[in-house]
């Protein structure tokens, strides 16, 4: 089992139910990701009914560390309704990958202004 993938769906599957609504094209964002990385439909519907708690994410790599902060911006913008509880939630993840949680801030200012490599050379830079 892919435990790295297992991680970042159980964190964007709390995520999508952080304001309280599970929007299908959240849902479908996070199917997407499961099936670019091969791991079952039927594991990512038992997280969805069964989310697990987030455990320590400090033994990923700084790479799989943005990955996860970078789809979880993702899923915050994919149904085009940012909402503070999803905020609160992806600065406590960033927290968790070690990062400053200002770095969330950052990333919503320069959401389709900056490319995937500029913003993670500055979050890497000015936010680790």
């Amino acid at each position: 089992m892919d435990i790295i993938t297992k991680k970042k769906l159980n964190i964007l599957i709390q995520l999508a139910e952080a304001d309280k609504h599970f929007a299908s094209i959240e849902r479908d964002f996070i199917f997407k990701i499961a099936r670019d990385r091969k791991f079952p439909e039927e594991e990512v519907n038992d997280l969805i009914r069964n989310p697990q708690p987030i455990d320590s994410l400090g033994a990923l790599s700084l790479d799989q560390k943005f990955d996860y902060l970078i789809s979880s911006i993702d899923l915050v913008f994919v149904d085009h309704n940012v909402f503070e509880s999803e905020i609160i939630f992806c600065k406590n993840i960033a927290i968790k990958l070690g990062f400053k949680k200002g770095i969330i801030d950052y990333f919503i200012e320069n959401y389709e202004k900056k490319t995937p490599q500029e913003i993670r050379e500055v979050a890497i830079n000015e936010y680790s």
